[in-house]
């Protein structure tokens, strides 16, 4: 399970109406000259005009397309017909086209190129984009309009009546019933939040550019070569000799895995784990503490008890309450099998006459040492299989042997927002045009920590119809120049993870863009699937091999893998879930008034946490939480989707093969192509007549089977 952050196309409309970018027939003339408003034009339906993107062409292309978003909607509202499907809900399908494709680019670029000139627009603007989209839900001839086709839903075909339905609910749950004053506020609120995630994300990526520099190099024994090149390179980028660990996850792991300095391993996971929790000018607590009393706030004015009742209508789960039942259920294992593979690190640590208890900057190192003794795997080995561009071969390949989806490389032919990244153009089966496919997989500075997907475009069938542009993110470190790039199994994972993200929106088959996004809670499960593939023998044969010999890697060493899976799984599923919980618990306060170190920490010893391990996410980096709504109340979600994936992989299982036909096809008809045109647990039984089994997840993780309930 990869716990990864996704990220979507900015919505071009408010509420759950959404609209892909493409072409739409504009009541308002914008500007030539700016290139951020030009139709996306070009092959395969138009493609993202990346080489003009400039951050001082955004403020005209906002106000021009701010305008024009309203005016199409005014229009929706003041239209003298009586409302209809037909006059109401598809024009606002296709609203705010325009606006969409510039806030796609924007989005893009301050996540992945945020200079100090895109930290200041989006500083700037982000409550200006708030209020411009409470103005449309809030706007009473708008809503009167989609009342009566609500209240006349039984004329239509299913899935116009889902699209009335969700749409309806969204409005009214984001205050299109408030009164006038209670929308004032509400849209108050909204523009705060909208400046505090922009503050939060510029305080976390200030520490997340730091280093800790090394200039003895006997302090980096034990870290393989590769990793070295890597700090080595980000040493020269910024101008210093020795060698520089930056302050990610991805630079930082590899460190507190194999560095034998014990006060070196310390010293990177202080600086790693107290990100934005130093007192300083980057200090995110204060930001954390204004975030959550507003959440809390809105969710009283809207009718709700805390933010978590809010924030879970619209997802699979439903309520806290059944989230957290899920969380409990899987928690107490998690923390058993943490006590025994701490004794068993602790007795290697002893017999080796360490002379320590472990802590939390050990425990990776210690791990490592386990897993060499008892299966006689070493991560090491493993790396020399892994060169980057096999494995995104592999993806691909799997991708199209169990989809049809086939994959053509174009990169050079469209324009990139970064030199190093690649484009592949794809089809179906039946070689009908599917989109384009986008990497940008290595780190740099002004990048943001982590993985994700984005969809700079989304599929849709209602005319004008549109193909899919998706892409991968990641933040593989880069080593000398000519050098291979080997990533670690994990990192293999991530790749396989985010390229799911990138199935589902391939593979998407709706007609109505309001009906493409799914919950929450269901949107990870694709991406947790796909990462099955990776260790399959087709793959591993094909892809996965020796980047010096060629050989393939060896059964015996895939066996080692196999054997070790459920391996440490106290560590990988007790580091995610207390962030789940605390997230959670943070957002269920009723009043929403909280210091955040003294909540993590109290909330932590009241659900034991064991003190040799550190959450995932603490509070004051949580991206997920707090630079967006996106995973607010909802980073169990990883939780409940793998419930799905694991009970989904079985059904392959069952059928004999992890490649058999029918069953891919039917998981690609009923759950990938279908968005969110049916009720997601209602798709999921149709795909596995029942309804998925935690005892399927804890059988992944090596677990006991889940107590009943009572």
């Amino acid at each position: 399970m990869r716990y990864l952050l996704l990220a979507v196309g900015a919505a071009a409309s408010s509420g759950a109406v959404t609209a892909g970018p493409g072409p739409v027939q504009s009541a308002v003339t914008a500007p030539t000259s700016n290139p951020l408003l030009a139709d996306w034009s070009g092959p395969y339906g138009g493609v993202p005009p990346w080489d003009k993107v400039r951050p001082e062409l955004f403020p005209a292309a906002f106000e021009a397309s701010l305008k024009e978003r309203a005016a199409e909607y005014a229009r929706i509202a003041a239209d003298p017909a009586a409302p209809t499907f037909a006059n109401t809900f598809v024009p606002m399908q296709l609203a705010g086209q325009r606006y969409g494709r510039v806030m796609t680019m924007f989005g893009v670029m301050t996540g992945n190129m945020n200079t100090p000139a895109y930290q200041a627009l989006d500083r700037e603007w982000s409550p200006k984009f708030a209020a411009a989209s409470d103005a449309i839900t809030f706007d009473p001839g708008l809503f009167a309009r989609i009342e009566a086709v609500y209240a006349a839903r039984a004329t239509l075909d299913p899935q116009q009546q889902r699209l009335v339905m969700r749409t309806y609910d969204s409005y009214v749950r984001q205050g299109a019933r408030l009164t006038p004053a209670q929308k004032t506020q509400l849209s108050a609120y909204n523009q705060q939040l909208a400046s505090a995630f922009s503050d939060f994300s510029r305080r976390l990526l200030a520490d997340e550019g730091s280093a800790i520099t090394v200039t003895d190099p006997a302090r980096l024994a034990g870290i393989p070569d590769s990793v070295r090149a890597v700090a080595k390179a980000a040493a020269v980028e910024r101008g210093q000799t020795g060698w520089a660990i930056v302050n990610t996850r991805s630079a930082v792991d590899p460190v507190l895995t194999f560095a034998t300095d014990r006060a070196l391993r310390e010293q990177v996971w202080r600086a790693f784990v107290n990100r934005g929790d130093n007192g300083d000018a980057n200090d995110t607590n204060a930001t954390i503490a204004r975030i959550v009393k507003l959440r809390a706030d809105r969710a009283h004015l809207l009718g709700f008890r805390t933010h978590a009742d809010w924030r879970m209508q619209d997802t699979m789960a439903r309520t806290p309450a059944a989230a957290m039942d899920l969380m409990m259920r899987v928690w107490p294992a998690a923390k058993a099998r943490v006590a025994e593979e701490v004794r068993d690190m602790q007795a290697i640590a002893d017999k080796s006459g360490a002379r320590i208890t472990i802590a939390p900057w050990d425990y990776r190192f210690y791990q490592e040492q386990v897993r060499k003794a008892r299966y006689d795997l070493d991560q090491a080995q493993l790396k020399p299989y892994f060169e980057l561009n096999n494995i995104i071969q592999g993806s691909l390949y799997a991708a199209n042997r169990l989809y049809g989806l086939n994959f053509r490389e174009i990169t050079g032919t469209v324009p990139v927002f970064e030199p190093n990244m690649r484009v592949w153009h794809v089809t179906d089966r039946a070689g009908r045009e599917v989109g384009l496919f986008y990497r940008d997989d290595f780190a740099r500075s002004g990048k943001r920590s982590g993985a994700w997907a984005n969809t700079y475009r989304s599929q849709r069938r209602l005319a004008p119809a549109q193909t899919v542009l998706s892409s991968n993110n990641n933040n593989f470190a880069r080593g000398a120049k000519g050098e291979p790039i080997l990533i670690s199994l994990d990192d293999a994972q991530t790749l396989f993870h985010e390229f799911g993200h990138a199935i589902h929106a391939m593979l998407q088959d709706v007609t109505y863009p309001g009906l493409a996004g799914t919950p929450r809670d269901f949107v990870e499960y694709p991406s947790q699937v796909n990462e099955h593939w990776l260790l399959t023998r087709d793959v591993l044969d094909k892809y996965a091999r020796h980047y010096q010999t060629g050989a393939a890697m060896p059964q015996a060493l895939l066996d080692k893998i196999e054997a070790s899976k459920t391996f440490n799984q106290g560590f990988a599923t007790t580091e995610y879930l207390s962030s789940a919980i605390v997230d959670m618990r943070l957002h269920t306060l009723p009043d929403g008034v909280v210091d955040p170190d003294s909540f993590e920490r109290t909330t932590l010893a009241q659900i034991g946490m064991p003190r040799e391990i550190v959450m995932r996410h603490r509070l004051p980096q949580f991206n997920h939480l707090f630079s967006s709504e996106s995973y607010s109340a909802g980073y169990y979600s990883y939780l409940w989707s793998e419930t799905m994936d694991a009970d989904t992989f079985a059904a392959f299982e069952e059928a004999g093969s992890p490649w058999d036909k029918a069953t891919a096809d039917r998981f690609a008809r009923i759950l990938l192509s279908t968005g969110n045109e049916t009720d997601r647990a209602v798709a999921y039984r149709a795909f596995r007549g029942r309804d998925p089994d935690v005892n399927a997840l804890l059988r992944k993780r090596g677990f006991p089977a889940a107590p009943a309930r009572k």
